[in-house]
């Protein structure tokens, strides 16, 4: 079963289990170091999570974890907040980071720039939409290279 197969199937008993905890699964990778297998689940909540409930809902998980087929039964699991500049990888953390500052850069120019920094406002017709002080910007999604939480030092 392919790594992406395994993740659908993780997220799908791993999601209601969050939300009955009052967490959002944002993220779930499958993926595999040297010889062992790895899946990490990043779960937040308005406000944020602790590590406590971090370190709760992998003992929760753990026991579900079982039914799911393809997953190696060696897996390392590692249950973690988005963190500060987190890298937005799917539709669904975009729009939960919405109102957040974000740093865009695009594999190619889009309107004459490679690099935007402002505030997320969302995906809107498979656009990244951000504004800062010379108005909104339209970036198309498939132009994204990379998009993280920007942090101001």
């Amino acid at each position: 079963m392919s790594h992406r197969k395994v993740e659908a199937a993780v997220e799908a008993v791993a999601a209601p289990l969050a939300e009955a905890r009052g967490l959002v699964l944002l993220d779930v990778a499958y993926r595999r170091e040297g010889r062992r297998w790895f899946l990490q689940c990043v779960v937040d909540r308005p406000g944020g999570v602790t590590m406590d409930e971090c370190a709760a809902f992998s003992q929760a998980l753990d026991p579900v974890l079982a039914g799911v087929e393809g997953l190696d039964e060696d897996v390392v699991v590692e249950v973690m907040s988005p963190g500060l500049d987190r890298t937005l990888r799917n539709d669904r953390e975009f729009d939960w980071f919405r109102g957040r500052e974000v740093e865009v850069a695009t594999f190619r120019p889009v309107e004459g720039r490679r690099r935007f920094v402002g505030r997320l406002e969302g995906l809107e017709d498979g656009d990244v939409v951000i504004t800062d002080e010379e108005g909104a910007h339209r970036i198309p999604r498939d132009a994204v290279a990379k998009a993280q939480l920007y942090v101001r030092i």
